[in-house]
């Protein structure tokens, strides 16, 4: 975010909102979430570079909204606020996230979380609201998360009782440098904080 004549304006790179899209290949410097996926399916994010922003994100998700079958592929992500994160709003009714595959990725730097799944949005791990379901969170191959040792937590998953549901497969994801989070209301399996 910039403050610019008296506002906040939004420094977000890439807003999808929309079914079958890939973003491939870019570098992206900014200051605020390097892609943010608000809604829509079938989405590829593969093989870019996030600089110095608040690293990749699906969210915020509103009531209605629904993201589903998102590929977040052999991305590098350097010196941002968090690596990967899902966020919904709390007062949010209905909406759903399902179906985010994480393969590959490398983040350093990462200044406050490695991951962060967080039903309290626009809070930062405040009082989860249950409205938007998140299912079916895998990390799968091999991906690599280094978070500053100053960090808040490497891991955290803030859900409401109900809002995240099925079993969440992490064997593929590896964190390593700061505390470790909390993990909320989440059947996550092959993962050790």
């Amino acid at each position: 975010m910039l403050w610019i004549h008296g506002v906040w304006v939004s420094t977000n790179s890439i807003i999808v909102s929309t079914n079958d899209v890939t973003i491939q290949g870019s570098t992206i410097v900014n200051q605020d979430d390097c892609i943010a996926i608000n809604k829509g399916s079938n989405i590829n994010f593969l093989n870019n570079h996030c600089t110095g922003g608040h690293g990749i994100s699906v969210g915020s998700i509103a009531s209605g909204s629904t993201v589903s079958t998102v590929r977040i592929t052999g991305n590098t992500i350097t010196n941002n606020v968090q690596a990967l994160r899902i966020k919904t709003d709390a007062s949010a009714t209905s909406g759903s996230v399902s179906g985010v595959t994480y393969n590959g990725n490398t983040a350093t730097g990462c200044t406050s979380y490695g991951v962060i799944i967080d039903q309290s949005y626009p809070d930062t791990l405040g009082s989860p609201g249950a409205g938007v379901k998140i299912s079916g969170i895998n990390f799968t191959g091999t991906n690599t998360i280094t978070v500053a040792s100053s960090a808040k937590g490497n891991v955290e998953v803030n859900c409401a009782k109900g809002g995240c549901t099925g079993v969440w497969d992490w064997a593929g994801l590896k964190v390593s440098g700061g505390p470790s989070g909390t993990i909320l209301n989440a059947d996550i399996i092959n993962f050790k904080p």
